[in-house]
């Protein structure tokens, strides 16, 4: 099983930090955060098809031809469209297994994506005080997705998506609008179609801390991991 890995993002909120050094790159306890995540990875994973563009031959050099055990193919996104436009550039690089998909971006439990990876399509969720800035999750009662809404300016729920997919190509089947307020593309909306066709699992997540900023950055290296 591959995994997807996004990133491509410019990190503007952790300037000056990213003028130099691509968001994956920056350091947790002096490790990496994209290091951090590959090393959380089950063994199913055996490819990595990571999604390069803002500096991202930085990324190349850290990562090479192999990485962690694991062969790597780059992706160049060269063109900011959103989470679904970038995973699309992804789409003649696997085969018709599942596959996963992560943003680089956080911390998350090791134990969330073991789970997440045994189900036939799911995502790893938290429940935040802000859900505003994240794509937002209704699920019914047997823990499925009902419905995402992406940046809701009243979120109906305060579960929310984080940085780890359980996807299948019929994922591309469902390409979502452009979002009212951003003009991207966001995965959200397709995942959202998709669970009214298939059972999209919701893993909640006992750990997660996203890192937006140079002030999350810091209180990230001061938890004891």
């Amino acid at each position: 099983m591959k995994a997807v890995i996004l990133a491509a993002g410019e990190g503007v909120r952790l300037r000056p930090l990213t003028l130099t050094t691509p968001k994956p790159l920056l350091t947790v306890h002096g490790k990496p955060l994209l290091l951090r995540l590959i090393e959380s990875f089950p063994e199913e994973i055996d490819g990595l098809i990571i999604v390069v563009g803002y500096l991202g031959d930085k990324i190349k050099e850290y990562c090479g031809d192999t990485f962690c055990g694991r062969p790597v193919q780059y992706v160049l996104q060269e063109n900011v469209g959103g989470t679904y436009k970038a995973l699309e550039l992804c789409k003649p690089f696997l085969d018709s297994k599942p596959f996963m998909l992560f943003f680089p971006d956080d911390l998350l439990s090791k134990d969330a994506i073991v789970e997440c990876a045994k189900e036939p399509l799911a995502l790893v969720a938290s429940r935040v005080e802000d859900a505003r800035p994240f794509g937002v999750i209704d699920i019914d009662e047997r823990g499925f997705v009902k419905d995402i809404i992406e940046k809701p300016e009243v979120p109906p729920t305060n579960l929310v998506a984080t940085s780890c997919y359980k996807l299948s190509k019929d994922i591309f089947k469902y390409p979502p609008s452009p979002h009212p307020r951003t003009g991207e593309y966001y995965l959200s909306e397709s995942i959202a179609r998709l669970a009214k066709e298939q059972k999209f699992r919701v893993i909640i997540a006992d750990f997660w801390f996203p890192i937006a900023n140079e002030g999350d950055l810091k209180r990230a290296n001061e938890l004891p991991l």
